[in-house]
């Protein structure tokens, strides 16, 4: 932990390499049909204020979405990215066929290029059971994704929306490290909402990346992951 003093007063800033203990509260709601939901970016913690930036143009109709939870820290270059990631979307109606690294506007993420990092992305290619409890399968992943949320590390979670003609959809969470993604995996809420995806769903695959932030550049690039620590 940080912490900084003065003559009068001590307070404590919480360290963001510091990964909780092993072991979707959605601001708004979505009227008009469009081609996809925007990016559900976690709420920054208290001390930063949540970028409510405006939308351009047809490729992005409708405002990112902020959860009510907040995250308990986050580090500045995961804070570019947060901000960098209001403008996240899937390039056309077939995006959850494409390879990950293809489906959505990384070219458009751009970052201070001075800052260097990496992040873990979970991607998740699923095709629902006809006829499975929607509702318990959302009140589930809710429960899941606040959770994440209140043990640090969740950046960004994008449900999608599934293909019209295949009933394939892809979904996505970039974290700020592996760590707190394997944490946030083994918490009680998320082991519940599995036990309900593989009753749920005909198809349901993860796959695992790496996004790459070199300094001297603006762009990110996304890798598939293959092994050992993501982030700090």
């Amino acid at each position: 932990m940080a912490t900084h003093t003065d003559s009068t007063t001590t307070t404590t800033t919480p360290d963001p390499h510091i990964f909780p203990e092993m072991a979707p509260a959605v601001a708004g709601q979505i009227a008009a049909p469009i081609l996809y939901l925007p990016p559900l970016l976690s709420s920054l913690p208290s001390c930063h204020h949540n970028a409510a930036e405006p939308c351009h143009g047809g490729h992005f109709p409708m405002k990112p979405l902020h959860t009510e939870v907040r995250l308990p820290e986050i580090d500045a270059a995961s804070l570019s990215l947060h901000h960098a990631l209001h403008h996240f979307r899937p390039l056309d109606r077939q995006y959850s066929s494409k390879e990950y690294a293809e489906a959505f506007n990384w070219d458009e993420i751009m970052l201070p290029e001075d800052e260097e990092r990496e992040w873990y992305c979970v991607a998740f290619r699923s095709k629902r059971k006809r006829g499975s409890n929607s509702e318990a399968l959302y009140v589930a992943d809710a429960k899941a994704h606040d959770e994440a949320i209140r043990n640090g590390g969740l950046i960004m979670y994008r449900y999608g929306v599934p293909d019209e003609r295949t009933g394939m959809n892809l979904a996505t969470c970039i974290w700020q490290s592996r760590k707190h993604a394997v944490t946030g995996a083994s918490k009680p809420s998320h082991v519940h909402a599995m036990r309900l995806t593989a009753e749920s769903y005909d198809v349901y695959r993860l796959e695992r990346y790496v996004l790459r932030k070199a300094a001297g550049e603006r762009a990110v690039t996304v890798e598939e992951y293959r092994g050992g620590e993501v982030g700090w």
